[in-house]
């Protein structure tokens, strides 16, 4: 059989090489950003102690673990959806997206935040039924688990209670007009990747966590009371609570999600938008704002779109630049402005 030549060795190790590297890619990738790092580590820690938590559930026949053990699986999808997105969020715009992949983080949390729900609703008629027939629970076994889940969940709420992603301030710039009655102006950031992404992925986190400290609590409580006074129905109580916390922890993130994927005017402008749109007729030459429509394109990152009508003996770019320092003060940090000339 003849030896392999040098040129057959680099073919054969191409595809490992390849994927080795890319996976070298990912975690430099990871390990370059503090939030991205602290997803990584929590979901290994988290999932290590989710089978922990459903072994030991099972054995002592407590809803209240095992619900708490799938709660803690479900959160570490969401870990997974939230680095995964926080990597996607870093992704360069390109012709298909002009605006970057950061929406990735939104959607990730909108989808999580489903299936949360769907396991809070199993979760509670579990309970029920098992509240109106209560088994027996070997709680003597359960309240050393408790409280090391309570002691990992500590750990992301010290990891997690910081983050949130800061944006950069962009420049303004407007571009004339050519030769028709109306021109536009643009303003927006010059980073590649809105760096606002990584605030909504680490409340989404920061959220789930929270709610499975609370959890941990919530079991620790119905050992020592199932211990004390022998009340096997606390377990079942316990776990209604867990799903309840579920839920609560959720909402606030699909409701936020869900209102950036259907465009909503964002609520930290929603108000200042009248005083806003005064200012900009208060410019020379401006007689009044139309069209106005404002959205968010991921946490912190609000883009909009005016049309303003003005006198014929305007500066455009004069009125571009002041309208989009106006609005850029605000936290509109991508602003597309039309100037409609008024008649003679």
């Amino acid at each position: 059989m003849l030896p392999l030549t040098q040129k057959d060795t680099k073919i054969s190790r191409g595809p490992i090489s390849g994927i080795r590297e890319k996976i070298s890619n990912w975690f430099r990738l990871i390990y370059s950003d503090q939030n991205s790092r602290n997803l990584f580590l929590f979901l290994i820690l988290n999932l290590s102690f989710a089978f922990v938590e459903l072994f030991y559930g099972v054995w002592t026949n407590s809803l209240g673990l095992i619900s708490d053990a799938f709660h803690m699986f479900f959160d570490c999808t969401g870990l997974v959806a939230g680095l995964a997105a926080s990597l996607i969020s870093k992704w360069r715009s390109n012709e298909r997206f002009s605006y970057g992949y950061a929406r990735a983080e939104v959607l990730a949390g909108f989808v999580n935040g489903l299936f949360l729900l769907f396991i809070a609703f199993f979760i509670m008629s579990e309970a029920v039924e098992r509240a109106i027939e209560p088994p027996e629970v070997k709680h003597e076994r359960l309240l050393l688990v408790s409280i090391l889940g309570f002691m990992v969940n500590m750990v992301g709420i010290y990891a997690f209670h910081h983050g949130h992603g800061h944006g950069h301030g962009g420049h303004g710039h407007s571009h004339g007009g050519h030769g028709h009655s109306h021109n536009h102006g643009h303003s927006h950031d010059d980073t590649e990747a809105p760096t606002g992404a990584g605030s909504a992925i680490m409340r989404g986190v920061f959220l789930h966590v929270l709610a499975d400290t609370l959890g941990s609590v919530g079991v620790i409580i119905s050992a020592i009371l199932m211990r004390m006074f022998g009340w096997m129905r606390a377990d079942p109580i316990c776990s209604m609570a867990i799903a309840l916390l579920i839920a609560a922890s959720v909402i606030p993130l699909i409701k936020d999600s869900a209102g950036v994927l259907m465009q909503r005017t964002p609520l930290s402008i929603e108000r200042s938008l009248p005083n806003l749109f005064t200012r900009v007729v208060g410019l020379a030459g401006v007689h009044a704002v139309q069209e106005p429509h404002f959205w968010t394109l991921c946490s912190d990152v609000h883009v909009g779109a005016i049309k303003l009508e003005v006198a014929r003996e305007v500066d455009p770019r004069y009125i571009t630049d002041q309208a989009a320092r106006i609005f850029r003060d605000a936290g509109v940090k991508h602003l597309t402005v039309q100037l409609d000339y008024s008649p003679l």
